[in-house]
């Protein structure tokens, strides 16, 4: 039978939502093993909209669930209504959208609270031993969560290829092991099942993101 993997969505657009190219590979990652995705997102308002040209805030309001239908195609479910019993592997693909509809940590960083609908679902993953890919900012999630786990976001030494490695500095004072990995790979964490991998925490060419993401899927499966 074909394995059954929710994808969990944060909205649209890599400043404000899930990150669509992110999305996307998971997406096609999944279908080209023969898996069968489930895309689910939180029906709440986003925390801003940005406008992705300008790169600022704009005074409009969108919905989480309504913006994430978009990279769905229509084909998308209330992530209230997931049921974990039905279900293989999770997977939550990155972009900001993560750190400010899935979570407050673009705002409190380390000190962060976790959507309530978010973490009850790594927490039903986790205690059912389901495997969770994890990708981009999204490891933050399982730092937060699951203090001692195994995860990475790339690099933890900031630089032009790795603009976003103070990440890993906060997410180690939350009591977890980072490791650190080149864009195409990904580590596993075998006693927590997380599978993790950097994607857009890296300035990369954008096949290697998607190579990396292949990977992570792989793993995912493999654990299912």
């Amino acid at each position: 039978m074909a394995k059954r993997v929710a994808v969990v969505l944060a909205g649209c657009g890599a400043f404000d939502g899930s990150e669509i190219h992110e999305a996307s590979a998971v997406l096609v990652h999944l279908s080209r093993a023969g898996a069968h995705a489930e895309v689910y997102a939180p029906n709440t308002p986003q925390m801003h909209v940005v406008d992705h040209m300008k790169g600022q805030p704009t005074p409009e309001q969108r919905n989480v669930l309504v913006e994430s239908a978009r990279i769905a195609r229509g084909n998308i479910k209330e992530l209230a209504k997931l049921d974990v019993k039905g279900l293989d592997a999770l997977i939550i693909p990155g972009g900001f959208g993560v750190a400010k509809n899935l979570s407050t940590w673009a705002t409190q960083g380390k000190n962060c609270s976790i959507s309530k609908e978010v973490e009850d679902v790594l927490r039903a993953f986790h205690a059912a031993h389901k495997p969770i890919g994890l990708c981009c900012i999204s490891p933050v999630l399982a730092a937060k969560i699951f203090p001692g786990c195994e995860v990475t976001v790339g690099h933890d030494t900031e630089c032009e290829q790795w603009p976003y490695a103070k990440t890993a500095e906060a997410m180690k004072e939350l009591g977890c092991r980072h490791v650190n990995s080149q864009v195409t790979e990904v580590h596993v964490d075998a006693r927590n099942r997380l599978v993790t991998t950097s994607a857009f925490m890296c300035n990369a060419p954008i096949h290697h993101i998607h190579d990396g993401i292949g990977k992570m899927v792989q793993e995912v499966l493999r654990l299912a």
